[in-house]
């Protein structure tokens, strides 16, 4: 069952990923975009990474909301006043397979004061044996969780290639734009 919910989130993100491409409202892709970050974080809880899980939301929240203030002004400039009920329509289907799958996905969570891991007793008994650390922190994070550090470390270092992106292009446009009264 866990596996054909995570085939339904690849789906679901891979249509999300060609819509964010191929739509030409920046704003709907900022929120295409989202939502296929929503979904890899519910794969990583799925897949028993709550910590890569928590940094890719948190990541996630602050992308939106930096691509949406990025975006906003050009956007509602270019945008027409038209209705469109038929993306209502896939919006709200959209929405609502994503929250049957989150639902899913919640109901393997236990309950509320029931250990989440219990791998912990086994790093501390076995973690300077298995892995001749001194440090056992470094040896979880390092040999018994290098999968989760190297997620997150992705995660973190995405985030900050894409913040770059737009801020970089923005401060060109308006060097350009300063350059071309200067000159003027």
């Amino acid at each position: 069952m866990t596996m054909m919910v995570l085939y339904i989130l690849l789906v679901l993100m891979i249509v999300g990923s060609i819509i964010a491409v191929e739509i030409k409202d920046l704003l709907s892709s900022v929120v295409a975009l989202g939502a296929v970050g929503l979904g890899l974080s519910i794969v990583f809880l799925l897949l028993k990474a709550p910590d890569v899980a928590l940094t890719q939301i948190v990541v996630e929240i602050f992308m939106v909301i930096i691509l949406i203030r990025a975006t906003l002004r050009r956007d509602l400039e270019s945008s027409p006043t038209r209705s469109r009920p038929l993306g209502a329509v896939f919006a709200i289907g959209f929405i609502a397979i994503l929250m049957m799958i989150a639902t899913t996905s919640f109901k393997d969570l236990p309950t509320f004061g029931e250990p989440a891991m219990r791998v912990a007793a086994t790093y501390l008994e076995q973690g300077l044996s298995k892995t001749g650390a001194g440090n056992l922190v470094a040896a979880v994070m390092l040999d018994f969780r290098g999968y989760d550090t190297l997620g997150e470390a992705t995660v973190l270092f995405t985030a900050v290639i894409g913040v770059s992106a737009v801020v970089r292009r923005i401060g060109r446009k308006k060097a350009n734009r300063l350059k071309g009264r200067e000159n003027a």
